[in-house]
């Protein structure tokens, strides 16, 4: 597979996921962070790293949603250099305005929890999750590999504009965005007063380590390249880096069991964008081509394989303990990404697991008032998924 397909392969999931988002919602401006080019922490280009915040009001003046944006990874100078011309890696490429919908609605109706909070969507332009942090630019290439610092000039321009003052945060994420999440959610809890109320959502951000239907791990390989390429090694934590190899430290598997802040997971265990680039990436077997777009095209046979999927990805959460703090929500569902879509996340039609939809039991686990951890049955026994079983999310 050559380099610019495999860059197709990992930030189409961005691409698909906008166009839906855009389809509702309200528009909000964006905000560069100018201050943050003196300190080094820009993009794959060199250009600041950019937000689009929506004020909260009335009893949300204090609470902050901070949600980060998918897009994939970049693993190599070609694939780095090719995503530097793209809204994924330069703010010169990123529209003025995005659509805040889902968990960034401002809508009650729409989003009863978190509608009047302090919302944020973060910008990903570095490539890593955030993680990379190499100090030389080789003038051949000005490529920029610098997500640690983004995040943390992006960190620091938001806790000045308020979010220094919280009582309720929620740092959030999609794709590569609820990877960020999880990788950073200890170090977004200490950023904050010690009194608040702080917890982490990843959404579909818990890839699996599991080989594909050729037996290749290619996923573990990829990670590994771009912590090389990024130099993330010292920005991923050392309870990990001190065991495995740095590359294994991107697989949540290997990193939840140790973070201190109340998490919650919620992804798909038929998680579509993880069956189409690591289970059956390009280049595999072409009867696949159907049923890898559709789980309702697949054969007995693929079923199978999907369902042994389906369980590694288990095995890889209950791996992880049952933390009376963390919050589940495993559905069975052929998605990637339910928190941004408003059908999704909280509608009539919405997913439903335990007689909850999304918002609620995301809404419920944050303010305490009830704690959830479900798992759905194997496919095709949830017939709440209908909604968006074959919309493409990646």
């Amino acid at each position: 597979m050559g380099d610019g397909s495999k860059l197709r392969l990992w930030c189409s999931a961005f691409a698909c996921a906008l166009a839906v988002l855009e389809a509702d919602g309200y528009f909000v401006d964006i905000t560069y962070v100018d201050s943050a080019v003196a300190k080094g922490a820009v993009c794959l280009d060199g250009s600041p790293p950019a937000y689009h915040l929506a004020r909260g009001s009335g009893s949300g003046s204090n609470s902050w949603l901070v949600h980060f944006e998918g897009g994939g990874w970049c693993n190599n100078v070609t694939t780095c250099l090719q995503r530097s011309h793209t809204r994924l890696g330069s703010s010169k490429e990123m529209a003025k305005q995005v659509a805040f919908s889902g968990i960034l609605s401002n809508t009650p109706d729409y989003n009863p929890d978190f509608y009047n909070w302090n919302k944020v969507r973060v910008r990903y332009c570095d490539g890593s999750s955030f993680t990379g942090d190499k100090e030389e630019v080789d003038p051949r290439t000005n490529l920029h590999y610098r997500g640690a610092r983004v995040w943390q000039a992006v960190m620091e321009d938001l806790l000045a504009k308020g979010m220094n003052k919280a009582e309720n945060a929620l740092i959030s994420g999609c794709s590569a965005g609820g990877l960020t999440s999880i990788l950073h959610c200890d170090r977004f809890h200490r950023l904050l007063p010690a009194a608040a109320n702080v917890k982490c959502l990843s959404d579909a951000g818990f890839f699996i380590n599991v080989k594909d239907i050729a037996g290749v791990n290619h996923a573990a390989a990829f990670f590994s390249d771009v912590v090389k390429t990024h130099g993330s090694a010292k920005n991923l934590p050392s309870s990990c880096t001190s065991k495995l190899p740095a590359g294994m430290c991107l697989f949540p598997q290997n990193e939840v069991k140790q973070i201190q802040t109340p998490l919650f997971i919620l992804n798909a265990a038929y998680d579509s964008w993880q069956v189409r680039n690591i289970l059956v990436p390009g280049g595999s077997d072409p009867r696949w081509r159907s049923c890898k777009h559709d789980i309702n095209q697949c054969s007995a046979k693929q079923l199978k394989i999907l369902q042994g999927f389906r369980d590694h990805f288990l095995e890889a959460i209950e791996a992880q303990g049952d933390s009376p703090t963390r919050g589940l929500f495993i559905n069975s569902c052929f998605a990637h990404c339910q928190s941004e879509i408003q059908e999704i996340w909280f509608a009539p039609g919405s997913p439903v697991l335990g007689g909850k939809r999304i918002a609620s039991a995301v809404g419920d686990w944050f303010y305490g008032r009830s704690g959830f951890q479900k798992t759905d049955c194997p496919y095709p026994c949830d017939s709440t998924c209908h909604v968006f079983k074959n919309a493409s999310h990646t």
